[in-house]
């Protein structure tokens, strides 16, 4: 039988922004747990142990996080997200339900609903 736990994992995914103090205290109000802190570079990690890399960049264009969230409870979730930024309406699916954020920097990340089972497909 397979291992409960794959074992590969994304590393890092990075963030750039102009609002550095901002996006990076959103995070942390979010759930994720800060590893490093410097003046150019905030780094937060999430369970299974990715990085998010937050750089800041003043000629950043805000957009569409190269990546998405999974959350336990999207309902409590979103209603906590809604205090840190601004969220959509959750869209319920066949898969996930899912709402979009938008962190202080103006970047907007889609935050799903999880599936993720402790059983081998």
């Amino acid at each position: 039988m397979p291992e409960a736990r794959p074992p590969v994992w994304v590393g890092h995914i990075s963030l750039r922004t102009r609002s550095m103090d901002d996006s990076a205290a959103f995070m942390e109000r979010i759930g994720m747990r800060g590893v490093f802190r410097g003046d150019e570079v905030v780094i937060f990690e999430l369970r299974g142990g990715t990085h998010l890399v937050v750089i800041n960049d003043a000629d950043s264009t805000p957009g569409e996080a190269g990546f998405d969230l999974m959350v336990e409870d999207i309902d409590a979730a979103h209603a906590d997200y809604a205090e840190a930024g601004e969220v959509s309406e959750i869209e319920r699916g066949n898969i996930h339900d899912a709402f979009v954020v938008t962190e202080p920097g103006g970047n907007t990340i889609v935050v799903n609903s999880s599936h993720v089972t402790d059983l081998p497909v």
